[in-house]
């Protein structure tokens, strides 16, 4: 039924160890590797073309590798010491799939509520960050996430892993600061940014019309261009002896206040 590669020298497997570890090749492809059930089945369901499925029978079986046949992809068995080769974690079931990616411009954005809310994250450098971030989004059902001035692309395993697959089911752009500020602009966004400088409480403010909650690096915070273009600067009041937080924290909880205004609609 199946191709069979046993050998981790195999070219395609040496390709798709490129797609694992470099961004470039990523982006030269246009393609990525996913691992576990769930992650393949949410980038299925965000529509993403799977090229080509690996499975490891003795974790994932046949049966199961035939079921995914529907999609008309290349189903290829592997060994052990191939899995294991192009596996990011321990625990990835025994499947690992070829995707192809999608671009993340402005223009691909779908806004479909008449009242959007979008959470911004301006330069994160953490992946885990980066994962935290697109569970927050995807918990609170935002319209979307716009990472200005990426440091990372959205494929990096440790993003798809720490997002536990919400970086299939949300909508995400990716752009530099000047032209989010432009677009949130032209839509009539309310802009809210983070910061601890010449802002108010943020359960002071109104959240119910179209909103940007925009956060910053925790070491630098945003830049200028964010603290200058915001509807308001807001902040949480800090009772301990720092005064900072993480930043999947801090976007949750000003997320999750924008929530509550809509009465969580």
């Amino acid at each position: 039924m199946n191709k069979i590669i046993t050998s981790a020298q195999n070219p395609l497997i040496k390709q798709l160890v490129l797609l694992k570890e470099k961004s470039r090749a990523r982006k030269k492809t246009q393609q990525f590797l996913i691992e576990g059930k769930r992650e393949l089945s949410l980038a299925i369901k965000g529509g993403y073309k799977v090229k080509t499925l690996l499975f490891f029978p003795d974790l994932f079986s046949e049966s199961e590798a035939k079921a995914m046949s529907q999609y008309d992809i290349d189903i290829i068995e592997i060994s052990k010491d191939v899995f294991q080769k192009l596996a990011h974690r321990d625990t990835t079931e025994g499947v690992i799939a070829v995707v192809y990616s999608k671009t993340h411009t402005l223009e691909d954005l779908k806004l479909t509520s008449k009242n959007p809310l979008i959470l911004v994250a301006e330069a994160p450098e953490k992946p885990g960050n980066i994962g935290a971030l697109l569970r927050t989004a995807d918990a609170a059902n935002v319209d979307a996430v716009i990472i200005a001035n990426p440091k990372s692309d959205v494929y990096n395993p440790n993003i798809i892993r720490s997002s536990v697959g919400c970086v299939f089911t949300t909508e995400i752009a990716m752009t530099n600061s000047s032209e989010a500020i432009e677009f949130l602009k032209h839509y009539n966004f309310n802009i809210f940014s983070a910061i601890l400088q010449e802002s108010k409480p943020y359960h002071m403010q109104d959240y119910t019309l179209p909103t940007a909650i925009v956060v910053g690096t925790e070491a630098t915070g945003l830049t200028q261009e964010w603290r200058d273009a915001a509807t308001q600067n807001i902040s949480i009041p800090m009772q301990g002896v720092i005064d900072s937080m993480n930043v999947s924290v801090a976007a949750g909880i000003l997320i999750f206040e924008a929530k509550r205004q809509r009465d969580f609609k």
